[in-house]
C-alpha cells in the first residue's frame, strides 16, 4: 500500500499540466461542468419537493395505519368508501381506534386578495386527535364551533395582512362554495404542488361546506394499534376480515402511495427525471467535446509515449485523470449555485426545497460517471491509432 502511494504522489501529473496549460479551455469546460450540475440539482431538488412537500400531511397524521378506496389515487383524489368498515375494523383485537376523515380540494376566495385559488379541505372528529400538529391540537376546541376552520399558515400565496390580523385575535371570514366561513387559528404544513394551502376543521363543517357529501361516506380511515402490536402483521389480519371494497395500508406504504402517484401517474415526475437526464447528457457531450480536443491538440505527444513503450493503458490514465480532474472542479461551483437558487425558489413557491448531502453525493457521482464516460468515448482514436501514422 505505502508503495503504491509512493508510486502515485512521484507519478507526474500529466493530466492536470494539459488541462492547466490551456486555462481558457479548462473554464470553459468547468462552466460546462458546472451549468450540468446545477440543471441536476434543480431538477433533483424539485422532485424531492414534489414528493417531500405533497407527503407532509401523510406524516403528521397520527395513525399507524389507513384504509382507503381501492379508486383511491393520492390524497387530493382519495374517493370514499361506507363508514361501516371502521366500525368493523374496531372488532379486530389490536386495534385501538378507527377514525374518519374528510377530503377535498376546492376554490376558496383569498382572504386578503379575495382572488380565487386551490386549497385542501380536511374535517376530522375533533374529539379525537388525528394530527401530530401542535398547533392544531392546541386549537382544537376553535374548530368546535359552527363554520370555523384553522389556515396553514406556510400556504403559497398574499396572506401576510390577513396573517397578522389572525395572531392579533381579529376576526377573519371569507367564502368556499358561497358558503362564509371564519378563520380562527393557524398552523404550519406549506404548500404542495395539491394545492397552495390546507384549511383543517370538524366533520360537521366539512359537510356544511360540501353538502353533496354523505356522512356514511368517508375518504380516509386512520387506524391506531395498541401498543405491542405490529402494524405489518394487523394489516394481514385487517385485509382478511375486511371486504375488497377497501384497501390498508401502512404508514411507510400510504406515503409511499402518495410518492407513486406522482412518479408514474402524472407527466411532472417524469420531467423532472427527464431534467436530471438531458443535465448529465449535457455534462457528457460538453466533457466529451474538451477532451477530444486535448487528444487531437497532444495525439503527436502520446505518440511520442507509445513509441517509447507506454501502454494504452497508461495514456488511459492520463484522459481519465483529466475527466475527474474536471469533475471535481467542476462540481464546486456546481453545488454552491444552487444553494442561492433553492432559497430564491424555496421564498417563490414555500416549497421544501433545501441542500442535503445525499443529493450532494448523488451528483458527484452523476459528474464523475459522466466525465469517465466522456473520456473513455475521447480516448477511442488514441488506443486504435499506430505511432508511425501520427507523424
Amino acid at each position: 500500500m505505502m508503495k503504491l502511494i509512493e508510486q502515485v504522489r512521484r507519478r507526474t501529473p500529466l493530466g492536470w499540466l494539459q488541462l492547466s496549460h490551456e486555462k481558457g479551455r479548462l473554464l470553459v469546460a468547468l462552466s460546462g461542468i458546472a451549468f450540468a450540475d446545477v440543471l441536476m440539482f434543480m431538477q433533483l431538488g424539485f422532485q424531492n419537493a414534489l414528493f417531500e412537500s405533497n407527503t407532509i400531511l401523510h406524516r403528521s397524521m397520527q395513525a399507524d395505519m389507513f384504509v382507503i378506496s381501492p379508486q383511491a389515487r393520492n390524497l387530493a383524489n382519495m374517493s370514499s368508501f361506507t363508514r361501516r368498515r371502521l366500525y368493523q375494523t374496531m372488532d379486530i383485537l389490536g386495534v385501538k381506534s378507527a377514525e374518519g376523515m374528510y377530503i377535498n380540494i376546492v376554490d376558496w376566495k383569498n382572504p386578503q386578495t379575495h382572488q380565487k385559488t386551490t386549497i385542501l379541505v380536511m374535517g376530522f372528529n375533533p374529539d379525537q386527535q388525528v394530527f401530530n400538529l401542535a398547533d392544531v391540537n392546541r386549537q382544537i376546541d376553535a374548530v368546535k364551533l359552527p363554520d370555523t376552520v384553522l389556515f396553514d399558515r406556510a400556504s403559497r400565496g398574499d396572506y401576510n395582512d390577513a396573517i397578522a390580523k389572525i395572531e392579533q385575535g381579529k376576526t377573519v371570514t371569507t367564502e368556499i362554495e358561497r358558503r362564509t366561513i371564519t378563520i380562527s387559528g393557524l398552523f404550519s404544513v406549506g404548500a404542495s404542488f395539491i394545492a397552495d394551502g390546507t384549511l383543517i376543521t370538524n366533520d360537521q363543517n366539512f359537510l356544511r361546506l360540501f353538502p353533496r357529501r354523505e356522512a356514511s361516506g368517508v375518504s380516509l380511515g386512520l387506524v391506531q394499534l395498541q401498543p405491542g402490536y405490529d402494524p405489518k402483521q394487523m394489516k394481514t389480519t385487517l385485509e382478511a376480515y375486511l371486504d375488497d371494497d377497501v384497501k390498508v395500508l401502512t404508514k411507510a406504504e400510504f406515503i409511499e402511495f402518495e410518492i407513486n402517484y406522482w412518479k408514474t401517474n402524472t407527466a411532472i415526475g417524469f420531467i423532472f427525471s427527464l431534467g436530471v437526464a438531458m443535465g448529465f447528457m449535457v455534462g457528457v457531450i460538453i466533457v466529451y467535446q474538451v477532451l477530444s480536443t486535448d487528444v487531437n491538440s497532444h495525439i503527436k505527444e502520446y505518440a511520442t509515449f507509445k513509441a517509447m513503450g507506454y501502454n494504452n493503458l497508461y495514456l488511459l490514465g492520463v484522459v481519465f485523470e483529466e475527466a475527474i480532474i474536471l469533475a471535481v472542479l467542476g462540481f464546486i461551483p456546481g453545488a454552491i449555485a444552487p444553494l442561492g437558487l433553492y432559497h430564491l425558489t424555496r421564498n417563490a413557491t414555500n416549497l421544501p426545497l433545501y441542500m442535503t448531502v445525499g443529493r450532494a453525493l448523488t451528483v458527484l457521482t452523476l459528474t464523475m460517471i459522466m466525465c469517465v464516460i466522456s473520456g473513455a468515448i475521447a480516448t477511442r482514436k488514441l488506443q486504435s491509432a499506430d505511432p508511425a501514422d501520427m507523424f
